[in-house]
């Protein structure tokens, strides 16, 4: 009998604004797309991320048993500048810069981009489908929306018709915009007078002279949509109606929004059942951006060649540090997080060293089975990866009572507290051990480290009014006896035996 036929897990729901008792389609499957990147430069850390986060629903689903199809695309042609309707395709642009073919860009960091997530110990998707290499499928859809009477042709540019859709369907759904804001807002923009409306988008762009990423089709020489690529690609891998599609917050409006009216327009379906959107990482307090310097790429934090941070990190300590948040909220890089992730890491890695060695008793002091619902607890809600952590750390102290003599546990109970570790350590949380922790100290002073890391965490959540988490860290710390006291120059803490 599968994990999650005992589970009940719990996903926020973009698109209801809600957590929502999980229903695959399919009893046992679970179809999930992710938005991939468009390959055009180093992917960076909010990218990294996006994808850390899904790789964490990726793992847990699979734990739990079931049999999970995860598709990731790569966007190697039609993503145009500022993700709008004009101007240069991304890749296209670079290719002239750097005098290559434009596959020979999308060859150069897709290769970057998979060594990256190599290097924080991803799971490779299910499929990792291209734009370029299902232009096929994405005119026979662009023909089927035209039939439907929700996209014309202009000198050979098709354009979604959003208001004719708006009549039967919600556009905005997702994003909870109303199309008559949508109008209001909208000024009309140079090279946009062949649309019907300006709230219209391209399905297939035609490619000017100068434009060196160009296919034949019905409406002549071109390049698909943006927002195309992923309505034909999720459709084509996992079928008119899916279970999973996530993606960063960003990509909300317009992208996943003109997904879901294309798929609608197209099949008559909603596609996807539960929406998911990863929140974005800033640096230092700022939002990350190459144009002011506040950025930061991976390979810059594994060599220390920065000029913003104080040493170099590991990547599994930087997944750890991503995964002391929810994935919804937004997480701030600096010094001083990582440094302290890097000590809460270590303890962790110390602690199933010192697991492997201790010695059972008759008598157990430590009730594992209910601290291990606990642990399955917070993963079902909405994959809570800062109370799954705090759990770990709950277990931490219990293992070094253990060590001291101070506790006992059986042989049973010790044996299911090392595997219920590494099952959520290694295999959900995907961390790697690459550090030797034979130098462990085990001394008091590790310890206060590790509350001070806590401390952080129920930090993070409530800068983003993540109440429930940070109360429930707060909790957790008390029930190790370790009391908070909240004050204007910070959190003290007090440890009670």
């Amino acid at each position: 009998m599968a994990l999650y036929e005992h589970q009940s897990l719990k996903i926020y729901n973009s698109i209801t604004g809600q957590k929502e008792t999980f229903q695959p389609i399919t009893e046992g499957y679970v179809g999930m797309y992710v938005c991939g990147p468009t390959v055009y430069s180093n992917v960076h850390l909010g990218n990294c991320r996006t994808f850390i986060s899904f790789d964490l629903v990726f793992r847990y689903l699979k734990h739990l048993g079931y049999k999970v199809r995860y598709v990731r695309n790569i966007t190697d042609a039609g993503h145009l500048e500022n993700d709008g309707e004009e101007g240069e395709d991304r890749i296209a642009k670079k290719a002239k810069v750097m005098e290559l073919e434009p596959m020979e860009v999308v060859q150069k960091y897709s290769i970057d981009f998979h060594q990256i997530l190599e290097k924080f110990n991803n799971l490779p998707p299910s499929i990792e489908p291209t734009a370029t290499g299902h232009i096929i499928e994405q005119i026979e859809t662009i023909k089927t929306i035209i039939d439907k009477g929700l996209a014309y042709e202009v000198n050979g540019n098709v354009y979604f018709d959003v208001i004719k859709y708006n009549k039967k369907h919600h556009y905005g759904k997702l994003s909870g915009r109303k199309i008559e804001d949508l109008i209001s807002n909208t000024r009309e923009l140079a090279g946009q007078s062949d649309k019907k409306n300006p709230q219209d988008f391209a399905l297939w762009k035609k490619a000017e002279a100068q434009h060196i990423m160009r296919w034949p089709s019905p409406w002549g020489v071109g390049f698909p949509g943006w927002h195309l690529e992923c309505t034909v690609m999720s459709s084509k891998y996992l079928g008119d109606e899916f279970d999973i599609h996530g993606g960063g917050m960003d990509l909300k409006f317009p992208h996943h929004e003109c997904e879901i009216a294309q798929g609608q327009a197209a099949t008559g379906k909603d596609p996807v059942n539960y929406w998911m959107h990863a929140n974005m990482l800033t640096l230092n307090g700022k939002k990350m951006s190459k144009s002011t310097g506040n950025n930061i790429l991976p390979r810059e934090l594994f060599s220390g060649d920065n000029e913003t941070l104080s040493k170099s990190y590991t990547a599994p300590v930087i997944r750890f540090f991503m995964l002391q948040a929810n994935y919804r909220s937004i997480l701030d890089f600096s010094d001083e997080a990582l440094s302290a992730a890097e000590k809460g890491f270590q303890k962790l890695m110390e602690s199933l060293s010192t697991l492997k060695v201790l010695k059972a008793s008759k008598t157990s002091d430590f009730n594992v089975n209910a601290w291990k619902d606990k642990c399955y607890e917070a993963m079902n809600d909405d994959f809570n990866s800062p109370i799954l952590i705090a759990h770990l750390f709950e277990a931490v102290k219990q293992i070094n009572l253990l060590k001291s003599g101070d506790k006992s546990l059986s042989r049973e109970s010790l044996d299911l507290l090392s595997k219920t570790m590494d099952d959520f350590i290694f295999e959900v949380m995907g961390l790697e051990d690459l550090e030797d922790t034979s130098k462990s100290k085990g001394n008091t002073d590790d310890f206060k480290e590790l509350i001070e890391f806590m401390i952080q965490m129920r930090n993070h959540a409530r800068l983003n009014k993540d109440f429930e988490t940070s109360d429930k860290i707060r909790d957790k710390l008390l029930e190790m006896d370790i009391e908070l006291k909240d004050q204007k120059e910070g959190t003290s803490f007090t440890i009670k035996s």
